[in-house]
């Protein structure tokens, strides 16, 4: 099945309960919906998080990897949204869904993506703190290793996990 995923790179806050009934009404074939919420924390002190991106560019990997999990898993939907700017403490920072007609595609994919969106997506972020003082996002290994186990070997098979 074909499915065209929604992407959304956007400075403007999201209605998940929006989003999840577009997503419910694609095509009415799906019996599971997964989705994913992140929100700014407030980590010692955090005040906001800026994200920066390059338009065009963003869309493309998000398309792409959007592309790579409808590969992997039967879905029957994808929805993506990213935000940019700065954004405060508590704020949504992206929402992924997937729909297919069975809970395991959906979890497994929905996983797949924010693991990737993670560790991957040109998002550049930095963090501002009440003090003034800021410094840019640098990537955690425990990140990658998260993305890295959705590998799948020269000649492998299966679901899409290593």
């Amino acid at each position: 099945m074909s499915i065209t995923p929604t992407i959304k790179v956007q400075s403007d806050d999201f209605d998940a309960g929006a989003e999840l009934a577009a997503l419910n009404a694609t095509d009415g074939q799906s019996g599971a919906i997964a989705s994913f919420i992140g929100l700014v924390r407030g980590d010692d002190g955090l005040a906001a998080l800026t994200l920066e991106h390059y338009p065009g560019m963003t869309e493309k990997q998000l398309c792409a990897i959007a592309d790579q999990a409808a590969a992997r898993w039967p879905l029957s939907a994808i929805t993506l949204i990213h935000r940019h700017g700065r954004l405060p403490v508590g704020a949504q920072i992206v929402f992924v869904a997937t729909a297919s007609a069975h809970r395991r595609a959906a979890f497994e994919a929905c996983e797949f993506l924010m693991d990737w969106l993670k560790t991957r997506a040109p998002f550049w972020k930095q963090e501002q703190w009440a003090n003034g003082s800021s410094r840019w996002v640098e990537a955690k290994s425990s990140d990658d290793d998260a993305a890295d186990r959705w590998h799948v070997p020269a000649g492998g098979g299966g679901n899409g996990r290593a």
